[in-house]
């Protein structure tokens, strides 16, 4: 496989939907009533789960391209305490910042001036290809996750 292949596989394996429900499916058309509900032991609603895909997104991004990087606390920092939205804007407002940070990662696994292989500055021997594998391996499984939540609240 040829160096630009292989940036086009890792940028299209961020938002792809061959193995699994892509996000943005997952998100559609969950009624508000429902976005703040928890199903029966499961401990989020499907607001927290967006919030945390969206908050640790933004963090993984952040950590490759701001040489000012200030960890989060975990977990306090990558989960809303509160299970509902405080409303249908923040939740459409959350689905818009996780999909610009989706390209953000996107345009950088295909920035043929990034060499993927090499540690982020500023990290701790980190590189930028598992930052990204990270992040489409984190995003994976809360989508999954959401979809289960969804099912179980009846509104699949």
């Amino acid at each position: 496989m040829n160096e630009k292949d292989f940036r086009d596989h890792v940028s299209r394996m961020l938002a792809w939907e061959e193995a699994h429900v892509g996000f943005e499916k997952a998100v559609d058309g969950i009624p508000e009533t429902a976005r703040g509900r928890r199903a029966e032991g499961v401990p989020y609603s499907a607001w927290q789960l967006l919030e945390h895909l969206r908050l640790a997104q933004h963090d993984m991004l952040d950590f490759c391209v701001n040489p000012q990087y200030k960890e989060m606390k975990w977990p306090d920092d990558y989960w809303p305490k509160d299970p509902a939205p405080p409303s249908a804007a923040a939740w459409d407002a959350s689905v818009r910042q996780f999909l610009a940070d989706r390209a953000a990662l996107q345009a950088i696994a295909t920035d043929t001036s990034r060499d993927l292989t090499a540690k982020i500055p500023h990290g701790s021997g980190q590189t930028y290809l598992r930052e990204l594998l990270l992040v489409a391996d984190h995003n994976a499984h809360h989508i999954g996750e959401l979809v289960v939540v969804r099912r179980l609240l009846g509104v699949w």
